[in-house]
């Protein structure tokens, strides 16, 4: 009979918050809940109850449960969440996903070949592509559900790693989503119950603990499992069920399906009544109740639940199959009486997959098997699943460590865990990966040195390195044994502590990184090193321009690894100064042995080693000037294209838009490598290049362009913790506020840029110059702003750095020669930089050179400098307003150049562009000329640019539009309200303003403008 509650009861408060926060969902406000209870408590009814709710409200359901083998697979019940909803419809087609479907090819089968550029994709990465899945699955309109999903998943105590990162970034991150997340897990299991109560603690989840159901709930899930009437149940049945259950609603009906069993339980027409001694014949424990169960199937049925058991809660019937030797007739039979029995049931959306109905069912059957009936069907359950599964892939490899584990074969299980981490590892499941290899170490190692042990050794540091684990790698380094068994040959040796070596350097630690670089040369006559010495290299060039090679004992500390967006090197801060005799020995030396290394590595086939190589080279060359580092990038992207090296491909692509636009002021090859970043999947590639693209808006005055792309790629660059992109996006938003004179929302941003360690950031220049000097000559401010362009350029002497758009090369000079500061020698050391010939600094220095050259009196040759000085500021909005508006006064003062339509065009920009600072400065000047001044009353911006440029007021443009249609001037004052004398004034400064010869060719020149109805009687633009 079954002794199941059709109802569920004593959860009014539970299922009150799941309505609320459904309804949240609904309404896009995200929200997470834990529920918390001991086994058979309640969670998975709760859960199930949820959503039936949710699938009954029109909302989609995704549903899946950690594995309780001990083989947590990485992901494993967010792939089957995914699953239960995806099998049928497949996913949502969101073009929005497209970036992150890659990233989600190990979780969703249809996106399986959308493989990430060279396995790159981080844990964070995947985080953030589940979480915008799931607001896509909310959203999806094609779905035909109402708005908001449910995802739940079940038993998260028994979760791997990577799936406890997941929910917890998900929890911190479903504000504003349709999302509604649903957690079951016991309390105080370990980092499960750790991650609940903290995300409780900040209030990013809701904490809901069960609690045992009091005597009266005990008895209406007795009545509502017999279908029996309030009160019919004997008296001595409940206080039984009361006091063996303690509260425990799972166990209260085990307790039943025993008690019916036994025949001590009997109904009939007059109800349900006692039949034997409750004391006695009961069982007293769930165990007992499975056994007894168990007891009364078959000796086939039994062997079989006893196999499946250790098989895990849940279990694939063509394994049970091969392990207990049935054929397919008698293993459905068996596993029918098994479902009779209320044990098993068919597991989710997967067929052939079976589970046990509880948890405790699982516990209960094993806790009836001896330690060694356990090993043997452990033994057959390997085999059975290495000859089901050839190559053991997925997580089979990690279920049959289980099962060499339980069997006792220690060696064997150790070297599967180890296999598992290496496959862990390649699929992006770095802490699961660590996780596996360190069991593995800690299995083999317990059994005394062996090569087998110093195997798996190796494999665990190397994924401690390449998951930034750096200590931890080096501890266990020093712990290689030198000799014997478990000792490296010399080969593997060195290669290992070269990849420390690199680890070291990644993370600043030259000292570190030199002592491994020490003991790899010692290593290298023993063996055929041409697979070493190049990577060597590369580490000792960064090594060498931070001071710490063999080759550079001239003192000083720095570095130089990666480039951002505006042609920076990132290095270290704090370095000694790389522009001086030290610092260019240093830079010289380095260059050699990356261009070495290059070229080796080439020559052995190490292709990876090269673009590393390539990439650092380019860095270096671009003191030398952008042909050559334009030669070494082309390199670069022609090896990763031959070799299939998607992400080097990539970011040669991004460094050559990013070279491009400094040369020229174009973005279509940056565009273009952003494009093939977003159709791979490249998720931090395709922010770096949105952040570079963005910065190149702002200097471009596509300010609305740049605020969308700092807009839509911010917050998931903080999210996924990716500092340097979000440094950058924060730099960028500050500038953007910089380049429109807007101060106070210009600091919000600096102050949120230092917030994210920006102290210790190379762009630290970017401040000085990009922002800080930008604003202040936006506030007609220019000691300040010559102030801050000093400290960039002190900086970057600090600093092996290779900036070039923060004043060095153009708006310093610029600004030096105004102020008298400058001689014209010194501007020719600055010519002569390659930096200077860059577009945005060009345009700078060029307009230097015509000061200089007009307070010498050569006026034609400063007029071709201000002629290239605005062919180079084509691109650049502001900055070629700006420029005309600094060189317009030298102009005046030293009587050359066309000052005037220079500052009216200047005036007109910034008077448009609210920087009332310099538009009041430009009128200044232009009285000072003796030109006419536009006057910004009402109206004033309705008057056509052309117009503005010429200097109408909003008054003559209403003159100017009435005379289109030939209006006499008593017409005309009619019209507007003023005298007929007024009106012939403002005909005379039409005239002279628009350069007209007459009245009559005055008013053609107005038609162009516009028809105006002679009857109109429309308002004036202004009074």
């Amino acid at each position: 009979m079954l002794t199941t509650s059709p109802v569920l009861v004593g959860r009014d408060e539970e299922l009150a918050l799941v309505e609320a926060s459904l309804q949240a969902a609904r309404q896009g406000a995200g929200r997470a809940v834990f529920l918390l209870g001991d086994a058979g408590i309640g969670k998975s009814r709760l859960a199930s109850e949820s959503a039936f709710r949710a699938v009954a409200s029109g909302l989609a359901v995704l549903r899946g449960r950690s594995s309780a083998t001990g083989a947590a697979m990485p992901f494993r019940p967010i792939a089957e969440a995914l699953l239960s909803l995806f099998r049928i419809g497949g996913p949502p087609q969101d073009p929005e996903l497209a970036p992150y479907r890659s990233a989600l090819g190990g979780l969703v089968p249809e996106w399986r070949g959308a493989n990430p550029p060279d396995g790159t994709t981080s844990l964070v990465e995947t985080a953030e592509a589940v979480l915008r899945l799931l607001a896509a699955v909310g959203r999806d309109p094609s779905s035909g559900q109402e708005p908001g999903c449910l995802l739940v998943i079940e038993d998260l105590h028994d979760a791997d790693a990577e799936t406890l990162s997941v929910i917890e970034y998900l929890v911190d991150n479903l504000a504003g989503l349709p999302v509604f997340l649903l957690v079951t897990l016991r309390p105080g299991a370990g980092a499960a119950d750790d991650l609940a109560r903290a995300a409780g603690r900040r209030r990013s989840a809701v904490l809901a603990e069960l609690r045992a159901l009091t005597p009266d709930q005990v008895r209406l899930v007795a009545e509502s499992c017999l279908g029996a009437g309030a009160g019919q149940l004997p008296q001595p049945l409940t206080d039984k069920l009361v006091q063996d259950s303690e509260g425990n609603p799972f166990v209260v009906e085990e307790l039943l399906s025993g008690m019916v069993a036994a025949n001590v339980l009997l109904g009939g027409a007059d109800g349900w009544r006692v039949s034997g001694d409750l004391s006695i014949d009961v069982p007293a424990t769930v165990v007992h109740s499975v056994a007894q169960r168990v007891g009364r199937l078959s000796p086939v049925g039994r062997e079989l639940l006893h196999s499946a058991a250790v098989l895990g809660r849940r279990f694939a019937l063509p394994v049970l199959k091969l392990v207990t030797g049935l054929d397919d007739r008698s293993l459905l039979v068996h596993l029918r009486a098994g479902i009779d029995a209320q044990l098993i049931s068919p597991s989710g959306p997967v067929a052939d997959w079976y589970e046990f109905r509880h948890a405790l069912t699982t516990e209960a059957l094993l806790a009836d098997l001896l330690p060694g009936e356990r090993a043997d069907i452990a033994v057959r359950a390997a085999a059975a699943v290495e000859q089901a599964y050839p190559g053991l892939p997925g997580d089979w490899c990690q279920q049959v460590a289980v099962l060499r584990l339980t069997a006792g074969d220690t060696r064997g299980a150790a070297l599967l865990f180890a296999q598992a981490g290496q496959a862990a590892l390649r699929d992006g499941a770095v802490t699961s990966a660590v996780s596996l290899l360190e069991h593995a170490h800690a299995l083999i190692s317990g059994s005394g040195p062996s090569d087998e042990a110093g195997t798996v050794l190796e494999a665990l540091i190397y994924t401690l390195v390449e998951t930034g684990r750096l200590d931890r790698a080096l501890e266990l380094a020093d712990t290689l044994p030198l000799t014997g068994p478990g000792a490296l040959d010399d080969a593997r040796a060195a290669a290992l502590h070269t990849r420390l070596a690199w680890g070291a350097v990644s993370a600043l630690r030259h000292e570190e990184a030199a002592a491994r670089v020490a003991l790899v040369r010692r290593l290298l006559g023993r063996f055929d090193s041409g697979s070493i010495t190049p990577a060597l290299d590369v580490v000792e060039a960064n090594l060498v321009l931070a001071g710490f090679g063999e080759a550079s004992r001239a003192g000083g500390a720095g570095g130089v690894s990666a480039a951002d967006g505006t042609g920076s090197a990132v290095g270290t801060a704090g370095a000694g100064a790389a522009a001086g005799e030290a610092g260019e020995h240093r830079t010289s030396q380095a260059e050699r042995l990356a261009r070495r290394s290059a070229d080796d590595a080439e020559r052995a086939g190490l292709p990876e080693v090269a673009c590393q190589a390539l990439q650092f080279l380019a860095l270096l060359e671009r003191r030398h000037g952008f042909d050559r580092a334009d030669a070494c990038l082309e390199r670069l992207l022609a090896l990763a294209t031959r070799h299939g090296l998607t992400t080097w491909r990539l970011d040669a692509l991004l460094r050559l838009g990013a070279n491009e636009f400094m040369r020229n002021g174009t973005s279509e090859q940056l565009a273009r490598a952003h494009r093939a970043a977003v159709e791979l999947g490249a998720i931090v590639l395709g922010h770096t290049a949105e952040a570079t693209m963005a910065s190149q808006a702002v200097f471009r005055g596509e300010y609305a362009t740049a605020r969308a792309l700092t807009d839509r790629c911010a917050e998931a660059t903080a999210r996924l913790g990716h500092v340097d992109n979000h440094q950058y996006l924060l730099l960028t938003r500050a500038a953007l506020a910089a380049h429109q004179g807007r101060r106070r929302e210009m600091e919000q941003q600096l102050a949120e840029f230092h917030r994210w360690d920006g102290d210790r950031s190379l762009k630290m220049p970017l401040v000085f110059g990009n922002c800080r000097a930008m604003c202040s000559l936006l506030e007609e401010d220019r000691e300040q702003a010559l102030t801050e362009l000093d400290n960039a350029r002190a900086w970057e002497d600090e600093n092996p750095t290779v900036f070039y758009f923060n004043g060095r090369y153009g708006l310093r000079p610029l600004l030096r020669v105004l102020t008298g500061r400058a001689t014209e020698a010194e501007h020719e050391l600055v010519r002569l930089d390659p930096g200077a010939g860059l577009l945005w600094n060009r345009q700078f220095e060029r307009l230097a050179y015509a000061v200089h050259q007009g307070r010498a009196g050569r006026t034609e040759e400063a007029e071709r400098a201000v002629a290239q000085a605005r062919e180079a500021s084509a691109p650049f909005l502001m900055a070629r307003h700006l420029g005309l508006r600094l060189v317009a006064e030298a102009a005046l003062a030293d009587g050359w150049g066309d000052p005037v339509p220079w500052l009216r065009t200047a005036e007109e920009y910034f008077h448009g562009a609210g920087v009332p600072a310099v538009a009041s400065a430009c009128r200044d000047l232009l009285r000072r000329a003796g030109a006419t001044v536009p006057q910004r009353r009402s109206g004033s911006d309705r008057v056509p640019p052309e117009l503005r440029r010429q200097g109408l007021t909003a008054r003559e443009y209403e003159v100017l539009l009435l005379l289109g249609p030939r209006l006499g001037n008593q017409e005309i004052a009619g019209r507007l309200y003023i005298s007929p004398r007024t009106v012939e004034k403002h005909v005379a400064s039409l005239l002279t303003k628009t350069g007209q010869s007459h009245r009559a060719a005055l008013c053609d020149y107005a038609a162009r403008f516009g028809p105006v109805d002679a009857d109109s009687s429309d308002e004036p633009l202004a009074r």
